[in-house]
């Protein structure tokens, strides 16, 4: 293995559906799964050993063997051992799906180029055609109505389910596979046959607010997003405000929100967290921009690494957080290869803010608590820091 810490990715919740969570946020929301630097621990068997509740690697693979020697699925024996463990955070996949995972931290995916979220009464809108991909050249518009996918009605249905559907199971989700859509528009309905494609996250997007400030939008920490960050703030307006929008980010490569952080610390303690009982710490790099005013907006679906960066600028004063309660997902995975070639991914600790409060379970709350107009909030705010 790799040795990289993963967390913030899924439990597997059925055949098939192993990655539902991960894509779904690649795909409508731009988010990955977490990672944290630092080498595996290894049990004298070669396998991660986990530590406190839950099973140990070498256990899960144990369990798997067993399966394969039974002629068995060893990653069905595996989910059943991770599952009784009680590991909310633990997640078994083929090694297909972690191709497909790894594919998705390094902002790459096969799918259909399409950004979707539920209406209120039920149905599923398209927000966003990638330009390019194959929605965009089949002609479907952000405001249609999905209603179908491959036959199947997605009314009622979560946009991740949806999101699954569009990209089939790990088997036949591959570049050129077909998947019938249905859609409606002002009233008419009709079919595509859309052709997946290899297509690339945008992970990182500016644009201007009020008054000169500057809003960077991170929808995932996919490989190349904390230095993206970094370009997006040394081109903003020497004197403006920014403002960071976390909503929504699910989490991603820990080590690129490090970078992220960095643009904005000079160097410092960004977190702890433990792995097998050891304490370890992520710093920033020196030479941020500490003086520009700079809120954070946070909600709900800011996980993982997105809350990482949100309690590091909180708790050494850099910014105004802004939004409501985060997630509470702080619980570090390490991944191991089973006998299959599968992978387990098993909690083995948790991580920490520069104040030592623990984010798993809690969430960070907010400086400023806003349900509705967060942005201008944000910007409300900023024009204070800007006088004081």
């Amino acid at each position: 293995m790799s040795g990289r810490d993963l967390f913030c990715q899924p439990r597997r919740f059925g055949r098939g559906a192993a990655l539902t969570l991960v894509f779904a946020s690649v795909l409508v929301a731009g988010a990955a799964t977490g990672s944290l630097p630092g080498p595996e621990r290894k049990s004298p068997s070669g396998a991660a050993r986990s530590a406190g509740p839950g099973p140990r690697h070498e256990d899960v693979a144990a369990a798997a063997a067993d399966a394969m020697a039974a002629g068995k699925s060893p990653v069905e024996a595996a989910e059943r051992a991770v599952s009784r463990s009680g590991d909310r955070w633990g997640a078994v996949y083929s090694r297909g799906e972690y191709e497909e995972f790894q594919e998705a931290l390094d902002g790459r995916y096969t799918g259909v180029g399409l950004w979707a979220r539920r209406q209120r009464d039920g149905g599923v809108e398209v927000t966003k055609v990638r330009a390019g991909s194959p929605a965009a050249e089949a002609g479907i518009e952000v405001g249609d109505r999905l209603r179908t996918v491959d036959g199947a009605p997605v009314e009622g249905r979560p946009v991740s389910e949806v999101v699954a559907l569009l990209r089939g199971d790990a088997e036949d989700a591959a570049a050129g596979t077909s998947v019938v859509v249905g859609l409606e528009r002002d009233g008419h309905a009709w079919e595509l046959t859309l052709r997946r494609a290899r297509l690339s996250t945008d992970p990182v997007t500016v644009r201007k607010g009020a008054d000169g400030v500057t809003v960077i939008r991170i929808a995932s920490f996919t490989k190349g997003s904390g230095n993206a960050v970094r370009a997006a703030l040394r081109r903003a307006p020497s004197a403006a405000g920014v403002v960071l929008d976390l909503r929504g980010n699910s989490g991603g490569l820990v080590t690129e929100a490090v970078t992220a952080a960095s643009a904005f610390l000079d160097g410092g303690l960004v977190a702890t967290y433990d792995v097998d009982g050891a304490q370890r710490a992520l710093h920033a790099a020196p030479g941020g921009d500490t003086g520009r005013p700079l809120v954070a907006l946070v909600d709900g679906g800011t996980m993982s690494a997105a809350e990482l960066l949100t309690g590091a600028l909180q708790d050494r004063g850099r910014a105004v957080v802004v939004g409501s309660r985060t997630f509470g997902k702080g619980s570090v995975q390490m991944p191991s290869r089973l006998p299959d070639g599968s992978v387990a991914e098993l909690t083995v600790g948790h991580y920490r803010t520069p104040s030592g409060r623990t984010v798993d379970g809690r969430g960070i709350a907010p400086d400023l608590e806003a349900d509705q107009k967060v942005l201008q909030r944000a910007e409300t705010v900023l024009s204070g820091l800007g006088d004081s």
